[in-house]
């Protein structure tokens, strides 16, 4: 029997299940699910429902991530609502592929651990079902575990196993729809240059690793969470007589509004402005404080400095890596007015954070 997996809090108490009711299966999960935007985000499911299913003893198998023909066979059903005709789209798309994959190994019955998720509709998941089995011969197991008290003992097991809890269904359309609330959108950016960000996805995806690893040497360990105050950069630019120039702004920095400065004194490096708290730093003083060899702002962006790093600079310079004045990191220093312009928010959220024991 081949399982479509969707997540890790879904499959999870499916499989269990699924394994209860049929002891005589050979259950092999596949997950297939193109529609997860972005691509990290589809990794982190991945990664933790191929944890779930390897202490289940099921074989599991990852399919393409095929976002472009996810894209395309949704195009217009952007506005739909959760359970509504995008939805529909989407299942067939993921039944049918796995209805196609059950063919290819031989296998003669096709499941979902959609059919686990509360957000999901019976009705839709039965009608497709319905259409894969007339279309490939192969059997839909249309199975509902969410019944008496399943719903509960799913979280419960999602608790115990400590798995991946996302916080929107998956796809991009989703994302905007559930977060459209939200000041900020964390996985609709992706920074440049690539750093690991706090409570981002590819942050979590880094704790889930070191979790399996743990796991693998059989340590114990939690995941907890903690609130914060978060920072994301949206854009930045500094100009000279109207020019752009190579410019590197470290995290914290905020400016209400753009101003207009110039450097009224310097010392070790440091040329701190006649206004609005600004403060310029040489690339030879971030050499100086991490220990790098960079010869220009450019350099950084090939090969950028972490976010813990930034954070040292800016505690090396105002005593505390929380100050919120714009630290800007130029090649050198001079007699000019800058035009300073930096979009940036700052808000409370909260992270995932991995203790060891």
């Amino acid at each position: 029997m081949i399982a479509h997996l969707c997540c890790s809090v879904d499959a999870g108490y499916f499989l269990k299940r699924l394994k209860e009711e049929y002891p005589n299966e050979e259950i092999v999960g596949y997950f297939y699910d193109p529609n997860i935007h972005p691509y990290s985000e589809f990794k982190l499911r991945s990664l933790d429902t191929k944890r779930i299913c390897e202490k289940l003893g099921i074989e599991y198998v990852e399919g393409e991530y095929d976002y472009l023909t996810w894209y395309q066979k949704t195009k217009g059903l952007e506005n739909e609502p959760e359970k509504g005709s995008r939805c529909s789209v989407c299942f067939d798309l993921s039944l049918e592929e796995a209805a196609r994959f059950a063919k290819e190994k031989g296998d003669n019955k096709v499941t979902t651990s959609l059919l686990m998720s509360p957000m999901k509709s019976h009705e839709q998941l039965e009608a497709i079902g319905k259409v894969v089995k007339r279309k490939y011969g192969v059997d839909f197991i249309n199975v509902d575990f969410r019944k008496k008290g399943g719903t509960q003992a799913q979280q419960q097991y999602a608790r115990e196993n400590q798995m991946y809890r996302q916080d929107y269904c998956g796809c991009i359309y989703g994302i905007w729809q559930q977060k459209s609330h939200q000041e900020i959108i964390d996985e609709l950016i992706s920074p440049w240059p690539f750093q690991i960000l706090p409570s981002s996805i590819e942050e979590k995806l880094e704790i889930y690793e070191k979790r399996i690893e743990l796991e693998d040497k059989g340590k114990k360990y939690k995941i907890i969470k903690e609130n914060f105050l978060n920072y994301r950069l949206l854009s930045a630019k500094v100009e000279v007589k109207k020019k752009v120039i190579a410019n590197y702004v470290l995290f914290y920095s905020y400016l209400d509004r753009p101003q207009r400065v110039r450097i009224e004194f310097e010392k070790n490096g440091i040329g701190y402005a006649n206004r609005a708290q600004v403060i310029f730093v040489k690339v030879s003083k971030i050499n100086e404080i991490l220990n790098k060899r960079y010869d220009n702002v450019s350099e950084i962006y090939k090969k950028p400095i972490t976010i813990q790093e930034e954070l040292e600079v800016r505690k090396n310079i105002t005593e505390t890596e929380f100050n919120l004045s714009p630290i800007i990191v130029l090649d050198e220093f001079e007699e000019v007015r800058y035009d300073i312009d930096i979009n940036s928010k700052i808000y409370s959220d909260n992270k995932e954070i991995l203790i060891e024991f």
